[in-house]
């Protein structure tokens, strides 16, 4: 909700950022990655930043105000079209998440294409399966997928007694993830 002073590139680390309501109700958006831009399109708009940036890991971030970064426009306006298509992959994102939360009307497929998409973008194949990084809670992961923590620690449990999933401190390996995706093809 804060005017936009300037944009944030996340240097190293991860952040969540998450949304909140008036009534104090809150849902994680995403994580951010090293070397993403946040703020941009608040900067770019001139609108209040949407969304709040928390660290989940040891990170470090580079702030560039917003009458520089426009100036850096204006000299650079062949930056301006790489500027349009970080918009548009954030609007593509946006969707995507949207999608998420209204069409898939199961929990279970929810959680799957969640935990299939972190996969995706971090994941690591073993003899084991595809390990994942996760730095947040369950709690987190329900802010995610519009559920609770409850919902969440329940589903973990259901797909670790199927073999679906093995978790260990800080990551989950993704044993059979075609099974996870047939959740989704159900949905």
């Amino acid at each position: 909700g804060e005017k936009p002073r300037g944009l944030f590139i996340l240097c190293s680390g991860e952040a969540k950022l998450t949304a909140s309501s008036e009534e104090g109700r809150r849902t994680t958006l995403r994580l951010v990655q090293a070397n993403e831009v946040l703020g941009l399109s608040s900067v770019v708009g001139n609108t209040p930043y949407p969304a709040t940036a928390e660290i989940v890991t040891a990170a470090q971030a580079a702030f560039v105000p917003r009458p520089q970064f426009l100036r850096f426009l204006q000299t650079y306006p062949e930056v301006s079209a790489r500027v349009a298509e970080h918009l548009s992959l954030e609007l593509h994102n946006a969707w995507e998440q949207m999608r998420l939360l209204s069409l898939l009307t199961s929990t279970r497929a929810k959680l799957a294409h969640v935990l299939l998409s972190w996969a995706d973008l971090h994941g690591r194949s073993t003899e084991a399966g595809v390990e994942v990084p996760v730095h947040l809670t369950q709690e987190e992961i329900g802010e995610t997928i519009g559920a609770s923590r409850e919902t969440v620690s329940r589903l973990l449990g259901d797909f670790k007694r199927h073999h679906l999933i093995r978790t260990k401190p800080g990551t989950i390996v993704l044993r059979q993830p075609d099974k996870l995706r047939a959740f989704i093809q159900a949905a």
